[in-house]
């Protein structure tokens, strides 16, 4: 048995719909511009270059319902809607044809941005890693396995926020397919079970406040209902 000077922090972990056991989470990757719309939104051409990558701590991923905080040092959070995969296995160079073969299930998240603390770190080339990875940025749907969903495509991903549609999009609008994504992203990291990948948002990302009521999904595998609490004092 191996003994600590501190207490080993909790597995982060995610829901499995209509189980009591949990999804381990080893590390959260995102996918940067994967739809065309919301990379000219961003002010970027969505020509196929090769995907980009951010990450999110593991502990970063909450419940998406009930109350999620809203987080400190920003006046300009956004939603940013998303099919979530996670791998039941992994590897490196992973060939697209053989991709689908290590997702153990999907999912539906946010991946919230500090919009403003983002910008200000693009203006003066630094790393915008607060602006993504800060404490409950990454709210997440229970996961739905593979086994009983299958591999979704061409669904609606939607977000409303206070009742109002504000994102809309389909899974066959990604620039780079989930196989492409997971093949890609494995030349670049040796991926483990327990990764989650952020595919990508559709257009529409816009601001939210304290006290918002955000619903989202994506069609035939899950769906979401939070809040958010008030700003911190």
């Amino acid at each position: 048995m191996t003994d600590y000077v501190i207490a080993p922090p909790a597995v982060a972990s995610v829901a499995v719909a209509g189980a009591d056991e949990r999804f381990p989470i080893r590390r959260v990757f995102c996918v940067g511009r994967n739809y065309a719309a919301h990379a000219r939104e961003m002010g970027n051409d969505p020509d196929r270059e090769p995907p980009f990558f951010f990450t999110k701590p593991a502990d970063a991923v909450v419940p998406a319902s009930g109350t999620v905080p809203y987080p400190s040092a920003t006046s300009d959070l956004h939603h940013e809607v998303e099919l979530v995969v996670a791998l039941g296995s992994g590897g490196a160079n992973i060939d697209p044809a053989q991709a689908l073969d290590l997702v153990w299930g999907y999912g539906v998240g946010l991946d919230l941005t500090r919009r403003d603390m983002q910008a200000v770190a693009k203006n003066m080339g630094r790393p915008w890693d607060m602006a993504k990875g800060f404490d409950a940025s990454a709210p997440c749907s229970p996961l739905v396995p593979a086994s009983t969903l299958g591999h979704p495509a061409g669904k609606l991903v939607w977000l409303d926020v206070n009742g109002v549609r504000k994102q809309e999009g389909n899974l066959n609008e990604l620039i780079w397919s989930v196989p492409e994504v997971i093949a890609y992203l494995s030349t670049l990291v040796t991926l483990a079970p327990g990764d989650l990948i952020y595919t990508g948002t559709p257009a529409g990302v816009g601001q939210l406040n304290p006290g918002d009521v955000v619903t989202g999904g994506v069609a035939d595998v899950a769906e979401f209902t939070l809040t958010f609490g008030p700003k911190p004092a």
